[in-house]
């Protein structure tokens, strides 16, 4: 039986037969040929265009994202569409599948973090004091601070400084930014090693400037990476790998039963 009370209601999208309204633009005539891919994901998350300084911003953050070579998630998506080459869309699906804690969706612990110890950008807060509390609160509870360290690009992320360069000259260098580089300073104090701002940890102090909530900013990841993992499709298409990997790996991992085998009947 129906629980919501009233009639079911959307306020995306509708189709006339001659017309298309998204968010009450005409598709044809307000956003074709005049949006981004970036703006109309913008329009689509907030309910309106962006400035030209928001847009700038915001496909900043969502470029970022598309591409990072051989990650678990391009890997999955070969995987799949060597199994299922009929349906693209499967492999995309399974690469999305693996974007968690660690790999892209990341962002979202760390704009939830800086959310949660700053619901009011405009509150006049001490900036370092809170930095400090977050960090000592998080390694109390033997917890990560997510958004600072990166298990490959070292000493430095190099995409953070870029993206807090382009935030910062077009007016995004407040509050939640700053409060991003305070912990990572704190943390760096706290556990005596470098752990600067990541690439996520910066999307998600970018994204809260923006006034993203931090439950969506991982469908930033999402959408973004989508793009990139039809890409490793398409090469997929044009120089297969996933069965030379396959091959590899059951080589590889099962070389000591051969061994054994081998001295068995030797």
């Amino acid at each position: 039986m129906p629980t919501k009370p009233g009639q079911l209601r959307s306020d995306i999208a509708w189709s006339a037969p001659d017309s298309i309204t998204i968010k009450g633009y005409d598709l044809v005539t307000d956003i074709l040929g005049k949006l981004s891919l970036g703006d109309m994901a913008f329009l689509e998350l907030t309910d309106r265009l962006p400035t030209p300084r928001e847009s700038a911003v915001f496909n900043a953050i969502a470029v970022t994202l598309v591409e990072h070579g051989l990650t678990p998630s391009a890997i999955a998506a070969r995987m799949t569409y060597a199994g299922a080459p009929e349906a693209m869309q499967a492999a995309v699906a399974a690469g999305l599948c693996g974007l968690g804690s660690v790999f892209v969706g990341s962002m979202e612990t760390a704009a939830r973090m800086l959310q949660e110890a700053l619901p009011d950008p405009k509150a006049d807060v001490d900036v370092e004091r809170l930095a400090g509390k977050v960090v000592a609160d998080l390694h109390s509870r033997k917890r990560i601070i997510p958004g600072i360290g990166h298990h490959f690009h070292k000493p430095v992320d190099p995409r953070a400084p870029r993206l807090f360069e382009i935030a910062s000259g077009h007016g995004y260098a407040g509050p939640y930014v700053k409060l991003m580089q305070a912990i990572a300073r704190h943390a760096e104090e706290t556990y005596a090693k470098t752990l600067p701002v990541n690439a996520t940890g910066a999307i998600a102090a970018i994204a809260s400037e923006l006034a993203l909530p931090w439950k969506i900013i991982r469908g930033i990841g999402v959408m973004a990476r989508a793009i990139g993992l039809v890409g490793h499709i398409r090469e997929e298409m044009r120089d297969p790998m996933a069965r030379e990997i396959k091959m590899r790996v059951e080589a590889e991992a099962t070389a000591h039963l051969r061994g054994a085998r081998r001295e068995q009947h030797g």
